[in-house]
């Protein structure tokens, strides 16, 4: 008799910097490929999978809850409002110290969820067992439905019995994703990233958030991996800023993510960058869903 297979999606909600990377790479060990330290940059929610042979555990990190200040932080805060949607089991981090009424961006927008929820209190080795107990206690009560469990991610405490729990815990479902063939997918998806992040290192004001990359074609080798991307401007003043004068700036761009990208592979790279305009494409539903929104 074969065993059903489990597969469900887990979504991670928190403030900024509560540890929800930390959390991804512990709980995922080698199979996490990268993680953007930098606060605000995380658009897609997708980032690790853990793949057994009767389970998949789809892991999804979302932005930092935070109140919106302009447009693209309400597109950002509406991905953490599907994580509420379509999560299986929810998982709010908050961090030692953190009070549940001076979180309520966090609580109120988790109280909306109906299903399966962990809160989990982290960087508890930060604190005594005193403070620890009291701090339990209180997210005990502010969600009183919710397992409430102390963690460390950063220490690994508590990490193996979560990861357990999540899986004995997914429905039956057949896999959402190729099992064998997850690393294209991501491949693509990383590099995407990875020249993403050197937008927002190089480019100022509205210029990262203004910026979609897209990878055509990704193609490797022994020692050499080709790959051609763009990267997708609303306005053709924008294309300028990102070519900079005599193309010095894409130049750099290039380099820094080609360094970033070999590294990442494991093989020299010949990457071919090309700037394009797509007017508006953050307001055009149907451009969003092409680049994968």
């Amino acid at each position: 008799m074969t065993m059903a297979h489990k597969a469900g999606y887990v979504n991670i909600i928190g403030e900024p910097n509560v540890g929800k990377s930390t959390l991804l790479n512990a709980l995922l060990g080698e199979q996490l490929v990268i993680t953007n330290p930098k606060a605000q940059t995380t658009r897609h929610r997708i980032l690790g999978i853990i793949n057994g042979e009767d389970h998949q555990l789809v892991l999804s990190d979302t932005p930092g809850i935070l109140d919106p200040q302009y447009r693209m932080h309400h597109s950002m805060m509406k991905a953490v409002d599907e994580a509420l949607i379509d999560a299986d089991l929810l998982i709010v981090l908050v961090e030692l110290g953190q009070r549940p009424e001076k979180a309520e961006n966090v609580v109120k927008r988790a109280q909306r969820f109906k299903g399966p929820m962990l809160v989990l209190v982290n960087k508890v080795d930060t604190g005594t067992e005193e403070v620890v107990l009291e701090a339990l206690h209180a997210w005990q009560n502010a969600f009183p439905e919710a397992k409430v469990v102390p963690l460390s991610a950063l220490h690994g405490l508590n990490v193996n019995e979560l990861r357990q729990y999540l899986i004995d815990h997914l429905p039956e479902h057949p896999p959402y994703f190729d099992k064998e063939d997850l690393s294209d997918r991501n491949m693509r998806f990383f590099v995407s990233e990875m020249i993403r992040e050197k937008v927002l290192a190089f480019y100022k004001q509205e210029i990262p958030y203004s910026t979609e990359v897209v990878v055509n074609s990704f193609e490797e080798g022994e020692a050499l991996t080709k790959i051609q991307a763009d990267v997708i401007v609303m306005r053709e003043s924008q294309k300028g800023i990102i070519i900079g004068q005599g193309g010095k700036a894409l130049r750099k761009l290039g380099t820094e993510a080609r360094i970033a990208i070999e590294r990442f592979v494991g093989t020299k790279v010949f990457l071919d960058l090309r700037v394009k305009v797509d007017e508006d494409w953050r307001e055009d539903e149907r451009k969003l869903k092409r680049y994968g929104y």
